[in-house]
């Protein structure tokens, strides 16, 4: 067996120990010592402490050894490996006296470890590219303007891609929350630990073939000869990819995440970066969660999952910005707001314009949230509903408590499941959040947004009545 079946192999004992596929580090410890290289070795072409890596070292063969119910050590794992067989006569994972049974089907009376040098043109180690600075292409990037402080949100990118080696991150949010700003941000404080840094917009909705094509000519300028595929690039080098606007390939009118038909090809693309073995990332930037990427976060491969909020007491930058009045009263005012930067903004503009930068007086005998210049933004959202969630979250923005969807609702012209898919669906776009009360899960609409479509159906009613 070559290298990338060993670490196949692993991966399926590791699973079915802690229900985890391995992690890039655990990935490049196997590697590394199935080439007799020290921790010391590894640390340093990881750019790693040592004392980071044999801790990481010692946890895998912790896990291996319960797992094949064998003491196993760094130094013992390649004699080890060379006497397990595998059989193919079962569904689950385990050891007796010399076997090991997989979910596999293949026969092998040894593991012969190959050195990398023998592997397969499709895994093989190319020559890496000779760049001593990072080659970065972010003419689709937004600007690098001012950032409202974000630490924890960067910190956790930051270790799910610098430590832990996530091959695939989606962060989505609603419209305007800052997920490109955050990136942007994030960008300039990992940048020096890539080959690569690409930054593509999906506004224009390229088929996956074309965006396949864009990528091999970004990287294969600097590497000769050009490699296969994308995935080999991937391996050979540290490359960031940056997708941006992949809600523009989901149908409208349907539940969230479903792509348009001639896009299909792009959930297969997901599920090929985060299954296979490579050191470089991923991370789109969506409206909404991709279906594939809920599935690949459930059966736990390198995926993470970061859904964008609002800004907190950070947000008070913005109101200072504007020139409001009354600090007192700008957590009401970020509150109410949810702390969303771009309705902020909106919402500072007007109070600047009728109410002379008045944060009391705006917020003063207030009987509902003001939408004003936020509903064409908000529509557009809407618009993007399928006609069971359109019901479901009017049907939703009429209740003044939140919605146990385990009891009977208002809407008996809809299933249970009809009803659930729905709400995981309006999860999924931000627009339905999940509190727990009295230790039930129970559901509420984003109060902007109720108040909008409250304001719609009072609009309707009184044209119906003028009719």
């Amino acid at each position: 067996m070559d290298i990338d079946e060993v670490l196949k192999l692993t991966d399926d004992l590791v699973f079915g120990q802690t229900g985890m596929h391995l992690d890039y580090l655990q990935e490049e410890i196997l590697k590394g010592t199935l080439q007799s290289k020290t921790y010391s070795e590894i640390a340093k072409e990881l750019h790693l402490s040592k004392s980071h890596v044999r801790n990481t070292g010692s946890e895998l063969w912790k896990i291996l050894s319960e797992a094949l119910k064998q003491d196993i050590t760094k130094n013992s794992f390649r004699s080890i490996l060379n006497g397990v067989k595998i059989s193919k006569n079962t569904n689950n994972i385990s050891f007796v006296g010399e076997t090991i049974t997989l979910k596999k089907s293949v026969t092998v009376n040894h593991l012969n470890i190959c050195p990398a040098t023998t592997r397969s043109p499709s895994s093989s180690h190319y020559p890496a590219p000779q760049n001593s600075s990072p080659i970065i292409d972010l003419l689709d990037a937004p600007e690098l303007t001012d950032f409202y402080n974000r630490n924890t949100e960067l910190n956790t990118l930051k270790q799910w891609i610098l430590k832990d080696r996530i091959r695939l991150i989606t962060i989505y949010g609603l419209s305007g929350i800052g997920k490109s700003v955050l990136t942007r941000q994030l960008i300039e404080q990992i940048k020096p630990e890539f080959d690569y840094i690409i930054w593509k917009s999906l506004t224009e909705t390229p088929t996956i073939s074309s965006l396949k094509n864009q990528l091999q000519q970004f990287f294969a300028q600097s590497q000769n000869p050009p490699l296969p595929t994308i995935i080999d690039y991937f391996r050979n080098s540290r490359c960031l990819v940056i997708l941006d606007d992949l809600q523009n390939l989901f149908q409208s009118g349907e539940l969230a995440g479903q792509y348009l038909t001639e896009h299909k090809e792009y959930g297969q693309f997901w599920q090929q970066i985060a299954k296979n073995h490579h050191q470089s990332c991923v991370i789109l930037l969506s409206w909404e969660k991709p279906r594939e990427i809920a599935t690949l976060d459930a059966e736990k491969y390198s995926t993470r999952t970061l859904n964008l909020k609002g800004l907190e007491s950070n947000a008070e930058e913005i109101l200072r910005e504007k020139g409001l009045t009354d600090e007192g009263k700008w957590p009401e005012l970020i509150n109410l707001y949810q702390g969303h930067p771009t309705w902020l903004n909106i919402i500072a503009s007007t109070i600047v314009e009728l109410f002379d930068g008045s944060v009391s007086l705006f917020l003063a005998d207030q009987e509902e949230i003001f939408i004003g210049d936020l509903k064409p933004i908000l529509a557009y959202h809407l618009e993007r509903l399928s006609k069971l969630e359109q019901q479901v979250i009017s049907w939703l923005a009429s209740q003044n408590e939140a919605v146990d969807i385990s009891q009977p609702s208002g809407l008996r012209e809809f299933s249970k499941s009809e009803i659930t898919e729905a709400m995981q669906s309006l999860g999924r776009r931000g627009l339905v959040e999940k509190i727990s009360e009295r230790g039930r899960s129970q559901f509420v609409g984003n109060p902007i947004f109720k108040q909008y479509i409250l304001n719609s159906n009072h609009r309707t009613l009184k044209e119906s009545d003028r009719r």
